[in-house]
């Protein structure tokens, strides 16, 4: 009988924070920049600095904690992980091991049968722990000049690590708590969790087993995979790779590998490191972290509207279908466009409608995200008003929405300035009607004899006499007075 295995996943995800100074000193955190120049003594690891935690930190760890469900540490440390690497200054990276800021938590996920072999439902994925650390600098490999540049503007960039246990047992449902986990630290305001950018980036742990056996087998860890398709085909790849071992009577070593997102294949870096192969110590030049009732109450006072209680009281408030609710709440920033421009008076349907139709259409063909979008709720109001008082019709509303999409204009102004309000003289329509009435025999020798489409052309050359200045439906109407 042929063995059935089953996989085991926990996760390591790292996310820079969004603070606007480094985590032990006060260089910039901006993405990009000419190498080297967010850069000081400290942040180098130059001899005889000092560094001074950054009170943002702290503050963003707690509140992606409390949003984890983790019990908060209230006295923690930073320990010394040490290591040479020529993007690490100092040797040693400040993490923490022994006292993490935040433990025991979890994050509910919806799951699905195929993905777990059973009734779709939720499922709590335990969050082992949440530790405050610094990056590392960024090696540059030139193959022009066959050398390799360093770039540290990234060292000393603020990291909180969160630790998953090991309760996955899917790529899907690994992608489910990665979306969740990434839309909840976006609501926070913690981080963009741009992984294009590295702001969130995912080391994969895998093993697999038996099924039905708790005995967990031999793991490897894929590093810094930096988009969820990465991660579920590294997934898919190694499960498949551990699995045709075991059976060819094999075994699996436990090592770290690296992900080639272009061949799709794993290779292995190093044998697997555990805590006692870095000699982590507490670090000597950072006082431990005492974090009292004030300031946890402080943060909780804080805690935002998150994107399932949002989903929620869409749904009460709201008239618009779930499927929308799910999509606009599905970013943080298209969520506050949408309430935002509720609170003009507009209604909800009316926005939903633009933020699902030609938002999206414009998002997809620009290859944009949701965050990207830069347009105002007042100027989206406006141009919702103008539709609706028929100021202008659907066609030039579509091409105005353009414009408001790539440049944030003010829609009345731009309608004003181009001369796009429809026509409402009844008297000037009826005459370009009588005009495409004549000059289109055929059409109207077609819609006579019993071809309803015909009349569909004949719109058509009436709006194109009126310059798209005139409401179809009026003039489909008017038409069809004429012809009968």
């Amino acid at each position: 009988m042929a063995k059935i295995y089953e996989t085991v996943i926990g996760l390591e995800v790292h996310v820079e924070l969004a603070t606007r100074t480094k985590i032990f000193c006060g260089c910039s955190t901006a993405f990009g920049g000419r190498p080297n120049s967010h850069t000081c003594p400290v942040c180098t690891g130059m001899p005889g600095t000092l560094p001074v935690l950054n009170r943002k930190v702290l503050e963003y760890a707690v509140a992606v904690g409390l949003a984890a469900n983790c019990s908060i540490t209230r006295y923690c440390k930073f320990d010394r992980k040490n290591y040479f690497y020529p993007d690490n200054p100092q040797n040693y990276q400040i993490s923490q091991l022994y006292l993490p800021v935040c433990r025991d938590g979890y994050v509910e996920i919806d799951t699905k049968a195929e993905s777990e072999g059973g009734m779709p439902g939720k499922k709590r994925i335990g969050i082992h722990e949440i530790h405050m650390e610094e990056d590392a600098g960024k090696l540059i490999h030139d193959e022009e000049e066959d050398c390799t540049l360093i770039d540290y503007n990234r060292s000393g960039v603020p990291l909180i690590e969160i630790v998953s246990e090991p309760d996955m047992r899917s790529a899907e449902e690994v992608i489910a708590f990665l979306e969740k986990l990434r839309l909840m630290i976006q609501y926070l305001g913690a981080s963009d969790c741009k992984m294009q950018e590295g702001s969130m980036r995912v080391d994969v742990n895998l093993s697999v087993r038996e099924r039905g056996t708790d005995r967990f087998g031999t793991r490897t860890e894929m590093k810094n995979l930096n988009s969820f398709r990465s991660v579920a085909r590294a997934i898919e790849r190694e499960r498949e790779r551990q699995t045709d071992l075991l059976e060819s009577g094999g075994t699996v070593v436990q090592e770290t590998r690296r992900w080639d997102e272009a061949k799709e294949i794993s290779f292995p870096m190093r044998s697997k490191e555990d805590a006692q192969d870095y000699r982590y110590f507490p670090d000597p030049d950072l006082p431990p972290v005492s974090i009292d009732d004030g300031f946890l109450e402080e943060i909780r006072s804080r805690q935002p509207e998150l994107c399932t209680e949002k989903m929620e009281r869409y749904k009460s408030e709201f008239d618009i279908p779930d499927y929308d609710i799910e999509i606009i709440t599905g970013s943080k920033h298209m969520a506050d466009l949408f309430e935002a421009t509720v609170a003009l008076g507009v209604p909800p349907k009316k926005v939903s409608n633009w933020l699902m139709g030609e938002t999206l259409r414009l998002l997809k063909e620009k290859e944009l995200d949701p965050d990207d979008i830069r347009f105002s709720p007042e100027n989206l109001a406006k141009l919702i008003a103008l539709t609706e008082r028929k100021a202008i019709n659907s066609t030039v509303a579509k091409a105005v929405f353009e414009k408001l999409f790539d440049k944030d204009v003010d829609p009345e102004q731009y309608v004003e300035e181009h001369g796009l309000k429809m026509v409402d003289d009844r008297e000037a329509l009826r005459k370009a009607v009588e005009k495409v009435i004549a000059a289109n025999p055929q059409s109207v020798e077609d819609y006579r004899g019993g071809k309803e489409r015909a009349v569909g052309y004949l719109v058509g050359q009436t709006m194109r006499a009126m310059k798209g200045k005139a409401d179809p439906v009026t003039v489909n109407g008017l038409l069809k007075e004429l012809l009968h």
